[in-house]
């Protein structure tokens, strides 16, 4: 951890690394939702005549909804839709999406932000998503942690994830703070180059099916197997710190 701490800061640029706050990606950090938005995904889309596999809604994952859409549709279609269009296609897969049962928090999520906060940072999510209910649920989830303050979320942006806006916007929402002065937790690929791109130190934790060079090749600074690593490796983490 030490020699991906000091890679960080040597490739960076920077002299220290102090963080005081956690941006936080949701689907597949926080819950286990990505199996639901794949099937939501291969569904709605075929309404609409796009062809997209469990593959793809996971090598996606991140993206803005309608970003997604727009592309898959001037791939397969060769032409370009409007937002508002996109959002129609975009809300056909919400409704499917919230018509499953609701994913369960993963392993080890709570007992990390507890020691997130116990540490003196503060807790953040910066999801790709804009739907009401989602967020919603966020608070009641992590209202213990989380403030609506400190989301960001597909509509405080106009490029989604991989540029580095949203984690940007994160920053912001955190308290206007430098790339430094925080961690990104991600588990797809497209969200681990947003926060790479904002120059953040970024965690991947591969909760999906993709395989960790997925995550290594778009630049983790450190990778894990799942949430409960991460939450057990967290205080030798913090030990690292710059003081």
């Amino acid at each position: 951890m030490d020699k991906a701490i000091l890679k960080y800061l040597r490739d960076n640029g920077f002299g220290e690394f102090c963080p005081k706050a956690v941006l936080f990606d949701m689907d597949g950090v926080l819950y286990n939702s990505m199996p639901h938005h794949a099937i939501a995904w291969v569904q709605s889309m075929q309404r609409f005549g796009i062809t997209m596999t469990p593959s793809d809604a996971y090598a996606t994952e991140g993206a803005r909804g309608i970003d997604t859409i727009r592309h898959f549709v001037k791939q397969q279609q060769h032409k370009d839709i409007s937002l508002d269009e996109a959002q129609k296609m975009y809300d056909v897969k919400t409704s499917i999406f919230h018509a499953m049962p609701e994913a369960p928090v993963l392993e080890g999520v709570k007992e990390l932000m507890r020691q997130i906060v116990a540490d003196g940072l503060s807790v953040n999510v910066v999801t790709g998503s804009g739907q009401k209910p989602l967020i919603n649920r966020l608070l009641s989830d992590f209202g213990e942690f989380l403030t609506p303050d400190h989301i960001t979320t597909a509509y405080d942006v106009t490029r989604g994830k991989p540029a580095p806006d949203p984690y940007l916007s994160g920053l912001r929402k955190a308290g206007n703070l430098q790339p430094w002065q925080a961690i990104v937790v991600e588990n797809a690929p497209l969200g681990v180059r947003a926060g790479v791109a904002a120059h953040i130190f970024t965690i991947a934790v591969n909760t999906g099916p993709l395989p960790d060079e997925a995550l290594l090749n778009a630049g983790a600074n450190l990778l894990f197997s799942n949430m409960e690593q991460l939450s057990k490796s967290w205080p030798r983490i913090m030990s690292l710190v710059t003081k």
